[in-house]
């Protein structure tokens, strides 16, 4: 007999399994964490919209499928949280914003859709901040979503909300989408697995408003396993998205534990140009040398990346004017307050200036393929520090005394303009017992890799039954 601290802290993978044995019910799956919902969510503010009723139905629906012996899909039964920027029919879509405080999705996202059917059970939307455009989770329509490892911390964004969920025991799966780090800083931040796969792996339908080239929607999870089993579900090709990829053509998650000694990484302690905390700096490299020291053919590199940060902010609030157009005025009265602090750059950008960052992004992608010529992998830190205080708003202005820009914690942003695929893997913690990791990037297309080389690190350094203190 399963008790409910049991359940709530089981992967997807055994959550599954013991559905399908009839060693769990759906409706005791669901029940347990709606609880844990219900105790914890009024701190941590990481769900915004709970579809209660409707899990409780399709838990039901679970269970007389489980009894009458029908096929199950991979995920019979499995709560899922989805991010508030990714449309469920029928249930609120708010983006954060109060633009759409009121906005009920007319049609599933294609990751919905695959999700649903694979016996996947929604619980609800999780926070991120307006339109996703920051890597805190705010927004004026819900407030802050806070870290469970230190309430008083952000979880990152802009994927907060899912990953704290996820890291607090609320659920076991989340969906998220990275546009410059807004999966891995979530995850890094709160002591959970994600995975930004290659732009177009998973189709993107209905389009999100901005984010036409650099966000990928990927998997908050609090293993690897059940990472790649999501992946399974929600990767291939969907012709309404006409960036998506033809089918990987393999299982992620029976590939999973072939192993990848035979691979090359390079380790670059900041890629040329960021900032990394003294802290920060010496629990990743430890954790990657003592990797190393496993027999995996590490070596350390000297990198000097283009510095996209200006760009991405450049391109990001163009995107994000262009897509709002003659509603802008409306917005500007209710958006996010520091929004207002550069939305106005949009107006100051040429067409030649949106072209250039084009040009540097070639720039950016033949640094990257020429490293990826030697090595398979590049592994580097996520952030410059750990999670930081709310009070602290968009991020420090500096880290160990030296003055950085807006972009200038995150290692993050380089990657989503090479589309390459990149995980968030947990490495060790602060000295006030917050969570650090660092991301391990693949070459172009290769998830498997990434997820492979991910679970060869999980293996030897667990972190699943590291819990935070709330």
């Amino acid at each position: 007999m399963f008790q409910d601290q049991d359940i709530i802290w089981m992967s997807a993978l055994e959550l599954s399994r013991a559905i399908k044995d009839g060693k769990l019910s759906p409706v005791e799956v669901v029940d347990a964490f709606l609880k844990r919902i219900h105790r914890l969510n009024p701190e941590l503010n990481a769900f915004v919209t709970l579809t209660e009723e409707r899990a409780r139905k399709e838990a039901e629906f679970a269970e007389k499928a489980v009894k009458s012996r029908k096929k199950l899909g991979p995920l019979h039964g499995v709560p899922v949280a989805i991010k508030d920027n990714i449309p469920v029919k029928g249930v609120r879509t708010t983006y954060g914003s109060k633009l759409y405080q009121h906005n009920v999705s007319q049609e599933d996202y294609v990751l919905v859709e695959r999700l649903v059917r694979a016996g996947a059970i929604i619980l609800g939307k999780t926070n991120l901040p307006e339109f996703g455009l920051i890597a805190i989770t705010d927004n004026p329509l819900f407030g802050p979503t806070r870290n469970p490892w230190d309430s008083s911390r952000t979880p990152g964004g802009s994927s907060g909300g899912s990953a704290a969920a996820v890291a607090a025991g609320m659920c076991p799966i989340a969906i998220g989408n990275d546009g410059g780090g807004s999966i891995r800083i979530p995850c890094n931040f709160c002591g959970v697995f994600g995975l930004k796969p290659h732009l177009g792996r998973v189709p993107r339908y209905p389009t999100l408003p901005g984010w036409e080239n650099m966000a990928a929607e990927g998997p908050i999870t609090r293993t690897v396993a059940d990472a790649a089993l999501v992946m399974d579900v929600i990767a291939g090709p969907d012709d309404r998205d006409y960036l998506s990829l033809p089918t990987p053509g393999i299982s992620y998650l029976k590939n999973l534990e072939k192993d990848v000694k035979k691979k090359k990484f390079a380790f670059s302690p900041d890629l040329g140009y960021q900032v990394i905390g003294k802290e920060v700096a010496e629990i990743v490299r430890n954790a990657v040398f003592s990797f190393a020291e496993l027999g995996y053919d590490l070596e350390e590199v000297k990198l000097n990346l283009i510095d996209m940060g200006p760009d991405f902010v450049s391109q990001v609030v163009s995107e994000t004017v262009a897509a709002f157009g003659d509603r802008m005025e409306e917005w500007k009265k209710v958006a996010y307050p520091p929004y207002l602090d550069f939305l106005w750059l949009a107006d100051h950008l040429k067409a030649t200036d949106i072209v250039k960052i084009q040009y540097r992004r070639k720039e950016l992608w033949e640094q990257n393929r020429k490293l990826f010529e030697k090595y398979d992998f590049l592994i580097a830190p996520i952030a410059g520090v750990p999670a930081f205080g709310i009070d602290l708003g968009m991020g420090p202005s500096e880290i160990d005394g030296k003055s950085i820009g807006p972009t200038g914690w995150m290692l993050t942003i380089p990657f989503n303009f090479t589309h390459q695929p990149a995980a968030a893997v947990p490495c060790g913690f602060t000295k006030n017992n917050l969570p650090v990791g660092f991301q391990i990037v693949g070459n172009r297309f290769d998830e498997l890799g990434v997820l492979q080389a991910s679970r060869a690190f999980e293996k030897k350094y667990p972190w699943r039954d590291k819990k935070p203190p709330i």
